[in-house]
């Protein structure tokens, strides 16, 4: 079966908070490289370097490194930047529009509004539910879910 004929949600893993800041201070740890080598990943891996141009077209590249020193770099492009909105990007492109060897996701992140508070949501849009399953498996709930816990005991102290 080929993605298009999968259902969506069969290539999509979503997590939703309701964060007690701004989507201002969110937006910032997102897009701010020195912020976000301090939560994207979930300790004990660390952000070894990010290198952020944060516009449609620009490109991403975050290095993260395991526990035992291994550096796994996460290279990708955003396709859609809107200031304390939302963030659009992908692995589906390296550099310069550049298609990747294997892209794995689109990841769509949203900031709104809730009386002071933020609506945080992250979908992470697969290519096909293999690849959906795949990241499941690789811890993506707990994965994600800590690096968010470290996101909100960031921005607080923003």
């Amino acid at each position: 079966m080929n993605p298009t004929e999968e259902a969506p949600e069969a290539r999509e893993l979503v997590l939703t908070r309701l964060i007690d800041s701004p989507p201002e201070k969110l937006f910032r740890a997102w897009t701010e490289a020195a912020l976000l080598m301090q939560w994207f990943c979930p300790k004990p891996w660390t952000v070894a370097s990010a290198e952020l141009d944060v516009r449609a077209g620009g490109t991403s590249l975050i290095v993260m490194r395991s526990p035992e020193g291994q550096a796994f770099p996460s290279q990708g492009v955003y396709l859609e930047v809107v200031q304390n909105e939302r963030l659009v990007f992908t692995d589906a492109y390296t550099s310069a529009w550049e298609p990747s060897a294997k892209p794995f996701m689109t990841g769509i992140i949203t900031f709104e509004n809730a009386g002071g508070k933020t609506q945080y949501t992250a979908r992470a849009l697969h290519w096909s539910a293999a690849d959906r399953k795949t990241h499941e498996e690789m811890g993506f709930y707990e994965g994600w879910g800590k690096a968010t816990d470290q996101l909100v005991e960031l921005v607080a102290g923003l």
